[in-house]
């Protein structure tokens, strides 16, 4: 039995709308209000979360310092080219994005930032541009805004749900200044390798022992007492039976036949898969033949929540008897990408269509995860198309980030390495499923920590053991 909290009161950071998900329409607060802690929201984001009841305390004028952003962009390319060097391994370029010059004031930035690569290459070079941030960032109104909210309001510790915003460097330096004990959470499976670390805090809060591991790996100056084990909440609401609705209100609500059984075409961004619709055609066809043979199957396209584009509505045209989409339910509040927003009718909507689909499709997402949490399994596009959208992009470059060679067997997933033989394996997932699942699980074990509907609880019990040791 952990100890309870006495009332310790508790910043959770929100430096952008990535953790709403995890942090606001998880159990994650109901858990900690049931633990004793006094929780407030450090609001950086649109979303109002005093309709959800919780206090919450609005960052009004966050901005950097001008130079920060050169120099973040600096390092995680410095970081980049010493993992090629220690590790004589090019995949690290795949985590690089090309320097833009189409306006005067992008230009100057990144000119200066190619200056700090060029001559900061180094392990010590990385260490004084990481010192570089620090004073910048200190130098800030925003700084000062942060330490007057942090001495009027008198925190036990600072929880940062992101560890990639570089407008969350600031309220963690104020928090350092008045000796309040800081900790980031490790966002996504795939962070680490690509040098997504923007803040430096007390304690990393990682989904696994195997990215407690990349973090030492990647991050030396972290040490192993400085990280915490917990887990992500976002696959807690696979095992939350109150999210879930019956077949029947399911399939009414969003008009499916009740004769057919429905696979999921999970979509990724523009950027990630600019092939998706033919991949998504690919699929409607081999469904097409399955029917022909007398399966009576559909599919349910949910596209990245992110993904506004009409580069869809062709196929969903062709095979409208085959193919339904299912938008995601999140929320553009505002005129920037980072204003698009999860919601928590969406946490609900992805939990039943895994629930209500036999398997998943995709190119390499973590909704292999998701699918392994109901037991169900997943196939991942594994071919280039013919006409390819951007012909410097192929499938083969997804496969070969860091966070796939974590795969323990590659019998985790169903490999579609060909149009034509989409429909025999679609068909062998549906007859033969428990070939992938053991696997799959497997993997889920290996990459957070289990079980994973206790994460939040194990997250408060690492923050009341922080507080406790102080």
């Amino acid at each position: 039995m952990k100890e309870q909290a006495t009332n310790f009161k508790i910043f959770i950071l929100l430096p952008d709308g990535i953790g709403l998900r995890n942090f606001a329409f998880s159990n994650f607060h109901k858990i900690g209000l049931e633990k004793n802690f006094d929780i407030t929201y450090w609001n950086n984001t649109p979303f109002d979360l005093e309709t959800l009841g919780f206090n919450e305390i609005k960052i009004k004028r966050a901005k950097l310092n001008p130079l920060t952003d050169s120099c973040k962009n600096a390092r995680k390319h410095i970081e980049l080219n010493l993992s090629i060097k220690k590790e004589n391994d090019p995949v690290y370029n795949a985590y690089r994005f090309p320097f833009s010059y189409n306006k005067f004031k992008t230009s100057l930035k990144n000119l200066f930032s190619r200056f700090l690569i060029t001559f900061y290459s180094s392990d010590k070079g990385l260490e004084k541009v990481r010192k570089k941030i620090v004073k910048l960032e200190s130098s800030t109104s925003y700084f000062n805004e942060c330490l007057e909210t942090l001495k009027n309001q008198k925190p036990d510790f600072v929880f940062c749900t992101n560890q990639r915003p570089v407008l969350a460097i600031a309220p963690l330096l104020a928090a350092k200044k008045l000796n309040i004990p800081t900790a980031t959470f490790i966002f996504s499976w795939d962070n680490l390798p690509k040098a997504t670390m923007v803040v430096e805090t007390d304690f990393y809060f990682v989904w696994s022992e195997h990215m407690k591991k990349e973090l030492l790996h990647y991050y030396p100056y972290i040490s192993e007492k400085q990280i915490i084990i917990t887990g992500t909440p976002q696959f807690e609401n696979h095992f939350d039976s109150n999210l879930r609705v019956s077949k029947e209100q399911f399939y009414k609500e969003h008009q499916l036949d009740v004769n057919k059984k429905y696979i999921c075409y999970s979509g990724d961004d523009i950027t990630t898969c600019p092939d998706d619709p033919q991949y998504l055609s690919d699929v409607a066809e081999a469904v097409r033949k399955l029917n022909a043979k007398g399966h009576s199957l559909g599919i349910l396209l949910r596209r990245c929540p992110v993904d506004f584009s009409k580069r869809f509505d062709s196929v969903l045209g062709k095979y409208q008897d085959i193919i339904t989409p299912i938008t995601p339910l999140w929320e553009k509040i505002g005129e920037g990408w980072n204003t698009i927003l999860p919601t928590k009718a969406d946490m609900i909507l992805q939990t039943n269509t895994i629930q209500h689909t036999e398997m998943v499709i995709n190119l390499g997402s973590s909704m292999v995860f998701d699918y392994a949490a109901y037991k169900k399994p997943c196939a991942f596009i594994n071919y280039d198309v013919k006409l390819k959208v951007n012909k410097n992009w192929s499938v083969s470059k997804i496969y070969k980030y860091i966070h796939f060679r974590s795969m323990p067997n590659k019998n985790a997933v169903i490999w579609l390495d060909s149009a034509s033989e989409i429909a025999d394996k679609i068909e062998y997932g549906l007859q033969e499923p428990q070939h992938s699942i053991e696997d799959a699980q497997a993997w889920f074990e290996k990459i957070n920590r289990h079980p994973p509907e206790e994460t939040s609880g194990r997250i408060w019990d690492g923050i009341m053991t922080i507080i406790s040791s102080k």
